[in-house]
């Protein structure tokens, strides 16, 4: 797309090809035929009906010039042709309509089919992309790879690929019929047909440029209105509609001048095929007269030619539409084979080392990582978790606490050093075991639609209502949770949204809980919880962390001052580590986040001691 790439607003497609490792603009017939693998009965059906449609086609000529050379002679008319003749055409068109809807329901079911598979599998692959890559692409774009871009394949593979052969066959076959019926008529049409190839290429390529860029502005003002809904809340707040609104009309003035660039550019092509379609049927008229006045011709000759000469000029103006699909088609195809490259950041291990049940070590071993290159968050950490210890991680914003946990569930992989469980590299384990042993609870508490207790399952699909809710109980989510207007049948809306931050919470506390993981991490667990609740579960948490491997990781130090451990990190280093009372008794770091936290809830060092 040259003359496009250099467009700033072009980073978000740049950077797809970087994280895909491979250019937008290649080849793709060979990814895309074996789509058609599991219909080609289908689409070799729909083949046999085009090529029925044709032959049923390139009889109406003859029998018309059947009727005229022989039905209506100088003796009288011969009605017994003509009544055959007319039988005959229609019987053609009888035939026409019926094989139509036969193509259109064989190319419909076919495509269901393909775009089906072919939207399942962008949605698996996507499901298989390390966390890095939603964290660097925007959703929407994502969205339009799987939903808009999925659905211009089907004249691509579907529909166009027998009508573009029809085209062909009605070219060549009249092309055929015309010589042996007057040479001379075919060899005057020869002059249109390096026209029509010149104006083909050129066509081709100005349209499959011109929609990829309007592929890529629409997958711009998607990925906007993605971002707009889910960010609805701080837009409100933040008065920011208007604006929000104008952004988005600059995306849509974009993408929309994009498509009558596009169009002024390519539009040429229809009145080019047109100018050819009247240039040929002159020269016919011409030719034609020219052998009716020598006899060489019958005037039922002539009109048979005229048929074949349309059906030869028709498929030029057919061209125009078919390779403006293809031309779209394509584009979209190399988006979504340009996602479908994309491989995940964290690869699964060829063979995944059996994981036995876990006592509970964890082990980080000369840790560093960077999620951009140069820019470390972790420096050479050296950490070990006893089993069955619960270990508090505070720190300032930015210093990497969560990155630990991004790195022990392997969302990303260490730039240099191990994480260790019970002595086992975690990069030498599935993940399928890994997510088994890990359970979290992240600071982003995420819920789906549907109910509570159809949240909660997620976590123990095999477990009936009244284990769910005596979950719920075990841990101190009850009284909350069936508080709710319909209990735990509560639908929980869009991401949770119909629950205050805190009810999330504790559905999602309740979910890790259900998963009895051998390790448990808590991610600001209570971060989105009010002081009220947060008390309620405190003695959930004990619960929750009893006999198991923790780590929690939080603001709010309140929250850890029980665990038996508790390591400050500081610009990605543990500069220390021992239990609450022997880090304030050092007045080092954690004695100042301590006192700064008291100083703000207005707690006590006495009482928080306590």
């Amino acid at each position: 797309m040259k003359g496009f790439r250099g467009d700033s607003a072009l980073s978000d497609i740049e950077l797809e090809e970087q994280l895909a490792k491979a250019g937008l603009e290649r080849a793709i017939r060979r990814r895309l035929l074996p789509l058609l693998t599991p219909v080609r009965a289908l689409i070799a059906a729909v083949v046999s009906i085009e090529l029925a449609q044709v032959a049923v086609i390139f009889l109406r000529p003859a029998l018309i010039g059947l009727v005229i050379d022989r039905g209506f002679r100088q003796g009288g008319i011969h009605w017994p042709v003509i009544a055959w003749a007319c039988a005959g055409l229609a019987a053609t068109w009888t035939a026409r309509f019926a094989l139509g809807g036969l193509s259109q329901y064989c190319a419909g079911l076919a495509a269901i089919r393909v775009l089906n598979d072919l939207r399942a599998q962008v949605f698996a692959h996507v499901q298989r992309l390390s966390v890095g890559y939603f964290d660097r692409t925007k959703a929407g774009r994502i969205i339009s790879r799987a939903d808009r871009d999925v659905d211009t394949l089907e004249p691509l593979l579907i529909q166009g690929p027998p009508e573009f052969l029809s085209a062909v066959l009605r070219l060549l076959i009249s092309a055929a019929l015309l010589w042996l019926i007057a040479p001379d008529l075919l060899l005057g049409l020869a002059g249109i047909v390096p026209l029509l190839v010149l104006g083909t290429v050129l066509f081709k390529r100005l349209a499959q440029r011109n929609w990829a860029k309007v592929a890529e502005h629409r997958s711009r003002f998607t990925a906007h209105l993605v971002e707009t809904v889910a960010g609805v809340r701080l837009i409100k707040q933040a008065g920011r509609e208007q604006e929000n609104l104008l952004a988005y009309e600059s995306l849509l003035h974009d993408f929309n001048r994009a498509l009558v660039r596009g169009s002024s550019r390519s539009g040429w092509f229809a009145p080019f095929t047109g100018v050819l379609t009247t240039l040929g049927l002159a020269l016919i008229l011409t030719i034609g007269g020219r052998g009716i006045a020598l006899g060489t011709l019958t005037l039922g000759q002539l009109a048979q030619s005229l048929f074949y000469v349309y059906l030869f000029l028709a498929p030029l103006q057919e061209f125009s539409d078919l390779f403006e699909r293809f031309a779209n088609g394509t584009a979209c195809a190399q988006r979504i084979f340009l996602l479908l490259d994309t491989r995940p950041d964290v690869a699964e291990p060829e063979r995944p080392v059996p994981l036995p049940p876990l006592e509970g070590e964890i082990r980080f071993r000369d840790v560093s990582f960077g999620y951009l290159p140069g820019k470390p968050v972790i420096r050479g950490l050296n950490l070990t978790i006893r089993p069955g210890e619960t270990l508090a991680i505070v720190g300032p914003t930015g210093h990497g606490k969560s990155t630990l946990v991004q790195l022990l569930t392997r969302f990303y992989d260490v730039d240099e050093g191990a994480v260790l469980l019970d002595g086992h590299d975690i990069r030498t384990l599935s993940e399928a075991d890994l997510r088994q042993e890990v359970g979290v609870v992240l600071q982003d508490n995420v819920l789906f639609g549907g109910t509570v207790l159809e949240n909660l399952r997620l976590a123990k699909p095999d477990a009936s209502d009244p284990d769910l809710i005596a979950a719920a109980r075990a841990i101190g989510a009850d009284e909350v949770l069936e508080a709710l207007p319909h209990g735990y049948h509560t639908q929980v809306g869009a991401l949770g949204n119909q629950l205050s931050q805190g009810q999330r919470q504790l559905v999602c506390l309740v979910r890790a809980y259900l998963a009895d993981p051998a390790i448990l991490v808590l991610d600001e667990a209570t971060s989105a919880v009010d002081v009220a609740t947060e008390r309620k579960i405190q003695v959930a948490l004990r619960r929750l962390c009893q006999g198991r491997t923790s780590v929690i990781i939080a603001h709010r130090l309140a929250t850890i001052r029980e665990a038996d451990r508790i390591a400050v990190v500081h610009e990605g280093e543990i500069v220390e580590l021992g239990p609450h009372g022997q880090l304030l008794a050092g007045k080092g770091r954690y004695a100042q986040l301590y006192a700064a936290y008291s100083s703000s809830s207005g707690v006590t060092m006495e009482i928080a001691n306590a």
